[in-house]
């Protein structure tokens, strides 16, 4: 009979390496993430032409719902009727930006977006508040 030795190795250190390409994975996936919810959209580097470039002489335009339901168009307090009459003056390939309060009445919101359905305004942004 042959004895069998048991023999015990000292645990003198962890092996991290494996921790670490797990760490720099998340990490980049993190980043990559906050990336694009900052900027909304996927970044392209775009390819040159030697035609003119276009200029957009189209600016966005603001609406504003206030909790107390003022309507302000660009910085102008109006009613609905005046607000119809203002964004039907504008093209429909103009972007609207629209800012309700989180306080506001749920309808000034509803009217305002009636209206901008009624006109074919299509290019429309809601902005939100991240928390």
């Amino acid at each position: 009979m042959s004895k069998c030795k048991k023999t015990h190795k000292r645990f003198d250190s962890i092996n991290v390496i494996p921790f670490i390409d797990i760490m720099l994975v998340l990490l980049v996936m993190v980043l990559t993430t906050a990336t694009f919810i900052k900027q909304g959209v996927i970044p392209v580097d775009l390819p040159n032409a030697k035609g003119k470039e276009k200029k957009d002489t189209t600016k966005e335009v603001s609406v504003y719902v206030r909790a107390n339901s003022d309507i302000y168009f660009d910085k102008e307090k109006v009613d609905l009727k005046a607000l119809e009459a203002k964004l039907s003056q504008i093209s429909k390939k103009q972007t609207v930006v629209l800012r309700s309060d989180k306080e506001s009445k749920f309808q000034d919101f509803v009217n305002v977006m009636d209206i901008l359905k009624r006109l074919g305004h299509e290019q429309l942004y809601i902005v939100t508040k991240k928390q």
